[in-house]
């Protein structure tokens, strides 16, 4: 009977860790999704010598979109 909770309590805890590394892992793709598109925005900001940082705001706003679409889609999947 010990064998068997023991067992249980393991495999509860193997669970557990695999679904904070899932949501950990999602957490540094929707960052790094936003980080690059972001970079793309002031490198493009700064080839084309904007006065108002448009590429940078477009990039912001589109790398966050896509890092929700994305992580909405893997979270739907779990």
């Amino acid at each position: 009977m010990k064998d068997k909770d023991k067992r249980e309590k393991k495999q509860r805890r193997k669970k557990q860790f695999t679904a904070v590394a899932k949501y950990s892992a999602l957490a540094f793709q929707m960052l790094a999704i936003i980080l690059v598109f972001v970079f793309i925005g002031v490198k493009l900001d700064a080839y084309f010598q904007t006065s108002f940082k448009w590429f940078t705001l477009i990039g912001t706003i589109l790398g966050f979109v896509l890092s929700l679409y994305h992580s909405l889609k893997d979270f739907l999947k779990l």
